[in-house]
């Protein structure tokens, strides 16, 4: 029987996600309480502008957890530490420009954190990798941050020693030229992302995305256990996402997308659960009967997504406002959220 269980690696990139979350709201709202303990106003305006993009980061990482479909909380280490940061930065004992310091430490952790679960994606699965691409967006900012506060700590730092501005040197120049390049790589999502959230669209294309993924490398491997293994997540998926869009995206379009198109896209997907419930009591090791009963699903999920991103997608745009896709959005991500969380604690 195929049992539906996260392996150790996949399950380790979830708890790592989950502290790049935690860090996350711990850089959004120490931002906060450097902005309104900075005595600079120059200093004021950019940590302003990174508050921003944090804020905006954060909905991207939320994203990437959803997207990814295993829920963990933090590790021990990670709420041990916070707890600890966040009495360090109240302590009056530190300068503004020591507690800087360790805010662009944080930034740095942060960023090797994010390309660190890059690289791990690579290799444990491609459709980890699509799942998490989004992430890409925070590392790059991140590391653009990263060269901004040094610019910024050379001014604070030179202004608590001396009450005068450190001249704009060459390694000033070089932390902007860094910051800007990285932004420039970092702004080709955000720019499209004003908000915490994407909209709809982007977020089931996310999902299909990823089941295609996941059914390319079923077809790439014999090994029972990797069959398992990409099964299990490619059944997870499907449940959740099918939830999701049940409860927040078929009830909304129904009055312009006509009852007999959105009563289609409720049967499909009520096909699908006795499909996969048939495919997990079947044996990996029986390859030849579990790989036809993939390519059945595999063929009735492909015409379900082509509707959707056609004919669905069109009608969405046509009828709903970048606010009402963006609400929807956050729904459908909370929607699945609340399913995979009751998934894990079964």
């Amino acid at each position: 029987m195929v049992a539906t269980l996260d392996d150790t690696k996949r399950l380790m990139i979830g708890e790592r996600l989950a502290d790049l979350k935690a860090f996350q709201s711990l850089i959004l709202s120490n931002d906060q309480k450097l902005i309104d303990a900075c005595p600079y106003d120059d200093v004021r305006e950019r940590l302003q502008n990174m508050l921003e993009d944090d804020r905006k980061n954060l909905g991207i990482v939320e994203t990437v957890i959803v997207q990814y479909g295993i829920q963990v909380e933090p590790s021990p280490a990670t709420r041990i530490f916070i707890e600890n940061f966040e009495k360090m930065m109240e302590n009056d004992q530190f300068t503004y420009y020591q507690k800087l310091i360790h805010h662009e430490l944080m930034k740095h952790g942060q960023a090797m954190s994010g390309i660190n679960i890059h690289k791990a994606a690579q290799k444990v699965g491609a459709d980890i990798e699509v799942a998490i691409a989004p992430l890409n967006t925070v590392n790059f900012e991140g590391r653009a941050h990263q060269e901004q506060l040094k610019g910024l700590l050379e001014q604070v730092g030179v202004r608590e020693m001396t009450g005068m501005d450190a001249d704009q040197g060459i390694w000033a120049r070089v932390q902007d030229a860094i910051a800007a390049l990285s932004g420039v790589a970092g702004s080709v999502i955000t720019q499209n992302t004003d908000k915490q959230d994407m909209n709809i669209q982007t977020l089931i294309r996310l999902d299909h995305n990823k089941v295609n993924t996941i059914f390319t490398e079923i077809g790439a491997t014999k090994d029972p256990q990797k069959l398992q293994e990409y099964f299990g997540q490619l059944y997870k998926d499907i449940l959740v996402h099918a939830k999701a869009e049940e409860e927040v995206v078929y009830p909304r379009i129904r009055s312009f997308y006509g009852d007999e198109n959105t009563q289609e896209l409720y049967d499909e997907q009520a096909e699908w659960r006795p499909m996969l419930e048939e495919i997990k009591s079947i044996d990996p090791a029986s390859a030849d009967q579990f790989r036809s009963k993939i390519k059945d699903l595999m063929d009735h999920l492909g015409d379900h997504i082509r509707q959707e991103e056609s004919t669905m997608f069109a009608s969405i745009d046509k009828n709903c406002s970048t606010e009402e896709k963006e609400q929807m959005a956050t729904e459908f991500k909370a929607v699945k959220t609340r399913v995979q969380q009751e998934m894990s604690s079964m």
